[in-house]
């Protein structure tokens, strides 16, 4: 029976844009990575550089997401845990154990025990929040590559007072979010 014990985290549950994405590591205790921190309080360079420390050295990884689609199908509580289901589902070995940020259980079918703040706290979750976050910016960076005059390059998505003005500008993309109620509310109203 394995030993190990993953982290997951999520990266984009409150953008109006996107996917969300999620991703579960395990790390590999013989070969640490230092400066593992919550992605947020990481520069986009270095989080790219321990992105790339984390895919080499860890014992297994995988990122997984959950569409536009299903968040606006689901809720963006349920397209998360999904999101998070896939990654653990995804892995290459089967931990033993689950560390997942936040307070809402996946039910990954192991023991797992939700942290709030995990991600400031748990390296393996740190991780995690890291690999969703890089891989939820190229996916934004690829949707701006397709609809550049909603400069997903600059807000990834969430509500910035550019991205709600390009909004009010331009209406929804396919991209957007329209359970969201900043977007709902650029919606024409039903038989109108």
């Amino acid at each position: 029976m394995s030993a190990h014990t993953c982290g997951i985290d999520e990266a984009g549950r409150g953008p109006l844009a996107g996917p969300v994405f999620a991703a579960c590591v395990v790390l590999d205790p013989v070969r640490p990575i230092l400066g593992l921190a919550d992605s947020k309080q990481l520069s986009p360079s270095r989080r790219e550089q321990l992105a790339e420390l984390i895919r080499e050295r860890a014992l297994a990884w995988c990122v997984a997401s959950a569409s536009v689609a299903e968040i606006d199908e689901r809720n963006i509580l349920q397209a998360t845990l999904l999101a998070m289901r896939r990654a653990f589902e995804g892995l290459t070995l089967r931990p033993a154990h689950a560390l997942v940020d936040g307070n809402q259980d996946p039910r990954l079918g192991v023991p797992t025990r939700t942290i709030v703040k995990g991600d400031q706290h748990e390296p393996c979750i740190s991780a995690a929040s890291i690999l969703a976050k890089t891989a939820r910016d190229a996916e934004m960076m690829r949707l701006h590559a397709t609809l550049p005059d909603y400069r997903f390059d600059l807000h990834k998505g969430y509500p910035t007072a550019l991205h709600l003005n390009l909004l009010r500008t331009y209406g929804a993309s396919v991209h957007h979010r329209v359970s969201f109620a900043p977007v709902r509310a650029l919606q024409p109203a039903a038989g109108a």
